[in-house]
This record gives structure tokens, C-alpha cells and sequence, in this order.
């Protein structure tokens, strides 16, 4: 088994983890939430590859100028951006179908650390009312901005990290903590990239 993964931190916002495993995304998350993060590790995506050495030095030449530390595999950059590199190469989507927390102390941290970041201003940042997004996992599920904060999901309002977890949910998922501005594209940008974007050139 070859995979390359993508995992987040809510502990290390902006920043992403790129690595490569022969066992499993769960195994290796278990391992590093064994680690000195305050946080557990969240898989973003992840794929089985036909050959994950190669892809893994791939992505990390490709992503270099990213890259905080040569002896390190983070990197300061939207996870989607690694996501749809992998996807040219990846033979099968491996991603994990739940959150994998060793502890219920851990999902709790991860689930209040979202709910405590602050609701992303769509208005801010040039998305109006009417706007559609488009989720990142899967882009053929949309949810419909109805104002600054909020938007219409299967009919519903909520925020874009409420509304993050219900599309992941509506694929068969589990999770109750995803960071919505990662998770949701505005014109196939993450709503996170855009505001680093904007931010970085005001």
C-alpha cells in the first residue's frame, strides 16, 4: 500500500503536513498525535499512487519555495493546492471516512479550537449573496452564500464550518470539526487562500 496524504492541524493554521506512508493515513496520525502538537492531525485528503517516493519528492520539490523547513515536511500553503496535484496521479481516493482521534479529549480540543477561530467574513473578501461554493472533497456539492457569514445548505443556514460538516456527511463521512474556509471553494480557490491572498496585498 503507497499513499500520500495531506494532513491540517487547527494548532497550525496555515500550514500543512506532506508525507508518504506504506501502512495507513490512520496509523501515521495515530503516531503523530503522539507527538508534542497540542493538537491532533486531520487528514485532508489523501491517495494511493503508484509510486508514493517519487510523488512525495515530487510534491515537495514542486511546493519547495512553501516549504518552512528543509528537514521538515511542512509547508505554508492551502492544502488544495496539494490535493489537486495528487489527484493527477492518485489511483484511489484513501482519504479516511472519520476523523481518527485516539481520544475523546483530543476530538473535543480539535472541535472547540473550530468553533473558537471566528467566522470568515465572505463579504470581506468580495463574495456576495447568491455567490456559489463549491466543496473542495467533492466539487459537485455547492452550498448557496446568503450573507457575510452564513450559508443555505440542503436548506438549511449555517456556517461554512457547520456546513463543511454536513457535506462531509452527506458523502458518507463522520467528523464534526472541519475548518470550513479549507474545506469550501469560492472560483476554485479556497475561501483560506483568498483571504491570505487579499490580506497579503493590503
Amino acid at each position: 500500500m503507497t499513499i500520500v496524504y495531506v494532513l491540517t492541524n487547527e494548532s497550525m493554521p496555515g500550514y500543512i503536513k506532506i508525507g508518504r506512508t506504506d501502512t495507513s493515513v490512520q496509523q501515521r496520525m495515530s503516531e503523530l498525535d503522539r507527538t508534542s502538537v497540542p493538537l491532533p492531525f486531520q487528514c485532508y485528503y489523501a491517495a494511493r499512487v503508484p509510486d508514493n517516493v517519487h510523488v512525495e519528492k515530487t510534491l515537495h520539490a514542486a511546493f519547495a519555495d512553501f516549504r518552512v523547513r528543509q528537514s521538515r515536511e511542512f509547508f505554508r500553503m492551502d492544502p488544495y493546492k496539494a490535493q489537486v496535484i495528487i489527484e493527477l496521479v492518485a489511483t484511489e481516493n484513501v482519504t479516511p471516512s472519520e476523523v481518527e482521534v485516539s481520544d475523546d479529549e483530543g476530538k473535543a480540543a480539535i472541535e472547540k479550537s473550530t468553533r473558537v477561530s471566528g467566522r470568515f467574513n465572505l463579504a470581506r473578501y468580495g463574495i456576495t449573496p447568491g455567490s456559489i461554493l463549491s466543496f473542495a472533497p467533492d466539487r459537485s456539492i455547492t452550498a448557496l452564500v446568503t450573507d457575510e457569514t452564513s450559508v443555505e445548505f440542503d436548506g438549511a443556514k449555517m456556517s461554512l464550518s457547520a456546513a463543511a460538516v454536513a457535506a462531509n456527511q452527506k458523502r458518507g463521512r463522520t467528523g464534526t470539526a472541519l475548518a470550513g474556509p479549507i474545506y469550501w471553494l469560492y472560483e476554485d480557490e479556497t475561501l483560506a487562500n483568498i483571504r491570505d491572498r487579499i490580506d497579503n496585498d493590503a
